[in-house]
């Protein structure tokens, strides 16, 4: 009724830290907020927090998140008449290998577009006095690198969170999250009693797992031991005193009122159990360690001579939490409705508060995201990566891999064989070297000799291309196996299983059985949610498949959006190997194991068939554009399959001459080249949209359609062949018009390609974008990029549909 309140939602907030605290002042105004901590306001991690705030990260999501704080730090000190010790300092990202330099300009050119001002120095541009630069080979500068006092930031925003109406209640211990039917109610307190709420975030930083682990949700992450000191004060020190990262050496150095504070990110981080006796003390400190810690202040005294002068006021050892790949856990949880998370900063919790607070208010209150996060989602996660015996292992190097050097390609070595196919041991023996793929383990190429095993990281030409090469020319004539087996499989089965997915789906899946039908889901902004292929099995049963990494992701927005419907989703990935036949000679291999008909047998088609004895969904579809089919075998049945391909001359193929013919292709893959906000029309994807039906998103599209195109994804050939990754800028005229999403060198056409989503004026066609000059900036230098109208590689498709 008129004049009635405005009913707000109400959220209950687990962790009165940086990270709670920023989340409760982002929401304050918008929700009726209640902060629980379980002793004092900044008492587990966020009080002895080094306080670096360095707004250029390695990609532009989370530069963009970085940034706010920038933005939102000196603007809280003001609102909240509270000083939070913000002061812009600059800094130096120092490289002793000129492999870290590839990295370090790669990063600038990012953020020279986001309006950072980085520079590329010269050792002797690096204006710091008494430092020792022996060994340097050169420096990122940041202006905006800057220093906070974390207490003070937390105070501000807590008492600008109360004057908004937030309550925040200190002493209140937290015992379990109630969740039922899978959506989160609510939480049980230790003296009993319940609190009720619409939504709940859990930001309780290393004691966040515990109640995650008792509510069935995932979270890998782990508190370490993580240590700094502080100095007397010295003599002499510039003012302010610059942020240094001796990236190499694995050490920081920052100014604190005339003293300096060094610490570093140490391999085989020292794990500490954040519910044993001392878990709930607050303001903990930890024993000095000075063993450990003696690599990072023998590297501190060797890039600051006069530290040896100095007396340590304060050896700081407490505990910080960190995940199994350093990235945040981001999220609403992919089990539980109404639980979100926001944890496992990985030691920049404090400078997150403002980027992750206000993207996190937005992503509860809108119930989507603000903004593409997958990096840091916590639907990413693989169950098995909390394991504790696994995320314990990993901190063996999650720790050190904030300041490692980020190869292309390189692969984690701590915590390996989390995820093996039931053809593990068979693809091993065919000479695997494996990878990583959400945690499973996947042949990246296949070794023919010892030399060919472990080959060498580069940031130029990638040692494994000529494997990756040769493993594709096979295709040509013959025919080649691929690992698929780690794609997302989902069965959607029931009286409304065709009105969910035609909900869903921007394609039209209403076709006869055994049709296979490409579709982007999207959502409500007409951004691609989920990137699928839906198989019609029967009337009311459909297999929805799906990439590897979006497993989770993509069966929580199925079940998500099944809710109140006559209809059952179930995730069978586990339950059936998949290999994908590819190549000239795919037929007559597939021809000799059976008597089944391989020729009267359509593109995008599926049926059942017996191969080698065994049953066999065949569906004829293809990610590397060859004449091929995807197998799919029940996991006990699938090494007989494997075994009769293998006598009958097809040869493996690794996961990279698979990217390398996707590329050649023009082939869009989602994380990279399609996203939540990315829509089909800008991705070049419109075919795959059926306008003659209602489907979730289709009003944001129609919109878009009608208004035009401001941006497109077109595939360039870069005739220089730098090693293109992703992230890198697009330049026209000196200006950056867009970035690059994916890129590589095609497998047979030997090209250097990237996608790359850039600017469009209103009404560009296609020929007009591609008559247009590009550049794109790699690693500080401009490489020509000719815009192609098709891809380089069978572009009318007839290999592929032959």
């Amino acid at each position: 009724p008129e004049g009635r309140a405005k009913v707000t939602k109400s959220v209950l907030i687990i962790g009165g830290g940086a990270i709670g605290l920023g989340l409760a002042y982002h929401l304050a105004d918008r929700a009726q907020v209640t902060v629980l901590e379980r002793n004092q306001l900044t008492s587990g991690t966020s009080w002895h927090a080094a306080g670096i705030v360095g707004p250029l990260r390695a990609t532009p999501n989370m530069t963009k998140l970085a940034m706010y704080a920038g933005e939102l730090f000196p603007k809280l000190e003001e609102e909240a008449g509270l000083s939070t010790g913000y002061r812009q300092t600059g800094g130096y990202w120092i490289a002793r290998k000129e492999a870290r330099m590839d990295e370090l300009h790669r990063i600038a050119a990012l953020g020279r577009h986001f309006g950072l001002t980085p520079s590329i120095l010269a050792p002797d541009g690096i204006d710091v006095p008494g430092l020792d630069l022996q060994g340097v080979v050169g420096a990122l500068r940041v202006e905006e690198d800057a220093n906070v006092n974390p207490v003070d930031l937390c105070m501000a925003y807590a008492k600008a969170a109360r004057a908004k109406g937030a309550v925040i209640r200190e002493g209140v211990q937290v015992e379990a999250l109630l969740v039922e039917n899978g959506t989160c109610k609510g939480m049980r307190l230790a003296d009993g009693s319940e609190l009720l709420a619409d939504q709940v975030a859990l930001c309780a930083g290393a004691w966040s797992k515990p109640l995650a682990d008792a509510a069935g949700v995932a979270l890998p992450l782990q508190a370490v031991e993580h240590m700094y000191v502080v100095t007397e004060p010295m003599q002499g020190l510039p003012h302010p005193y610059p942020v240094l990262r001796d990236l190499d050496r694995g050490i920081y150095v920052k100014g604190d009122t005339g003293k300096l504070v060094f610490g570093g990110f140490e391999p085989q981080a020292k794990v500490w159990d954040a519910f044993g006796p001392e878990g709930d003390r607050p303001f903990l400190e930890l024993p000095e360690d000075w063993d450990q810690f003696m690599p990072f202040m023998e590297a501190a005294l060797a890039l600051v001579p006069g530290l040896q002068d100095a007396g340590i006021q304060h050896f700081m050892n407490g505990p910080e939490s960190f995940t199994h790949d350093t990235r945040p856990l981001i999220g609403q949880t992919p089990e539980a409705e109404r639980l979100y998370v926001a944890a496992g900063m990985n030691s920049v919790g404090v400078m997150s508060s403002a980027g992750v607070g206000r993207v996190l208010a937005d992503w509860m209150l809108a119930g989507e995201l603000p903004m593409d996060l997958w990096e840091v989602d916590i639907a990413r996660v693989d169950p098995l990566a909390a394991g504790q015996a696994h995320i314990e292992t990993r901190m063996e190097e999650a720790v050190s891999d904030a300041f490692a050097l980020h190869w292309p390609f390189k692969q984690p070595k701590a915590g390996r064989g989390l995820r093996k196919s039931a053809l593990h041991d068979r693809w091993e023996a065919a000479g695997a070297h494996f990878g990583l793929t959400a945690g499973w383990e996947r042949g990246l190429w296949y070794a023919q000799n010892e030399a060919e095993r472990n080959l060498p990281y580069s940031v130029g030409d990638q040692p494994w291309y000529p494997i990756a090469a040769r493993e594709a020319a096979v295709m040509a004539q013959g025919a080649v196996m691929l690992d698929l087996s780690p794609f997302g499989k989902f069965d959607v089965q029931g009286p409304e299983a065709l009105a969910l997915l035609q909900h869903l789906a921007a394609g039209n899946v209403d076709v006869d059985a055994g049709r296979a039908v490409y579709t982007p889901m999207l959502n409500a902004k007409g951004g691609i949610e989920a990137d699928v292929t839906i198989t019609r099995l029967a009337a009311d049963h459909f297999r929805v498949t799906s990439g590897a990494a979006t497993r989770r992701k993509d069966l929580a927005w199925l079940r998500r959006h099944a809710a109140g419907r006559d209809v059952q989703v179930r995730d069978v990935t586990e339950l059936e190997s998949v290999i994908g036949v590819m190549g000239a000679g795919a037929r007559a291999v597939l021809e000799g194991l059976g008597r089944d008909d391989w020729w009267a047998f359509p593109f995008s088609t599926a049926r059942d068939v017996t191969l080698a004895g065994q049953a066999v969904r065949a569906t004829r579809v293809s990610f590397v554009g060859e004449l091929g089919w995807e197998l799919s075998v029940p996991a006990a049945a699938a090494g007989q399959v494997f075994d009769a391909l293998k006598a009958a001359g097809v040869q493996p193929m690794g996961h990279f001459a698979l990217e390398a013919c996707r590329i050649e292709k023009g082939f869009r893959a989602w994380g990279h080249d399609l996203g939540p906000e990315i829509t089909p029309l800008e991705a070049g994807l419109g075919f795959t949209v059926d306008w003659s039906k209602e489907f979730l998103g289709k009003a944001a599209l129609a919109a878009q359609k009608a208004q035009g195109l401001s941006r497109r994804m077109v595939l360039f050939n870069l005739p220089g062949q730098p090693l293109v990754l992703h992230d890198e800028p697009v330049l026209e005229h000196g200006r950056t018009v867009g970035f690059t999403t994916s890129g590589g060198c095609g497998a047979r056409t030997g090209l250097t390609l990237a996608l790359a989503l850039v600017e469009l004026p209103p009404g560009e066609t296609l020929a007009q974008t591609c008559a247009r000059q590009f550049e794109i900036d790699i690693a500080g230098q401009r490489y020509t990029a000719e815009a192609l109208r098709r891809p380089p590689f069978d572009p009318s498709g007839e290999r592929m549909k032959a």
